[in-house]
């Protein structure tokens, strides 16, 4: 059998490492502009992130898990060689199917993505 990266285990500890960096308001963007545009798209203010991640971070469950096997690696200069993490699930908060990408680089979660699914064609 071959080990297969992010484990279940590794994914469980990624979102706890995102929730406690939202606890702790530890929050970056990678692309401010990009997700106040995504943020207009869900209904809400990009100034609300924190409280929106704090609320969506309690759905998400390592079966969510939309990222490549080992996650990819960001080419983002603030978290460069950081590792990716990617779902996609139904958010009860933003009532839609959504995709969350993040990355942690000193316990400090750097938002990458959060936006309603591509793929959804509910509206």
């Amino acid at each position: 059998m071959i080990y297969k990266r992010p484990s279940y285990k590794e994914l469980n500890s990624k979102i706890k490492q995102a929730k406690n960096a939202a606890l702790k308001n530890r929050i970056s963007i990678v692309n401010p502009v990009s997700v106040a545009a995504d943020a207009l798209e869900l209904g809400y203010l990009v100034k609300d992130v924190l409280n929106i991640l704090s609320d969506i971070l309690k759905e998400i469950t390592p079966d969510d898990y939309v990222g490549q096997h080992p996650p990819q690696r960001s080419y983002e200069s603030d978290i460069l060689e950081s590792e990716l993490f990617a779902f996609k699930w139904t958010s009860k908060r933003l009532g839609c199917k959504t995709y969350l990408k993040y990355a942690i680089k000193e316990k400090r979660m750097w938002l990458v993505s959060l936006h309603k699914d591509q793929n959804d064609k509910g509206d």
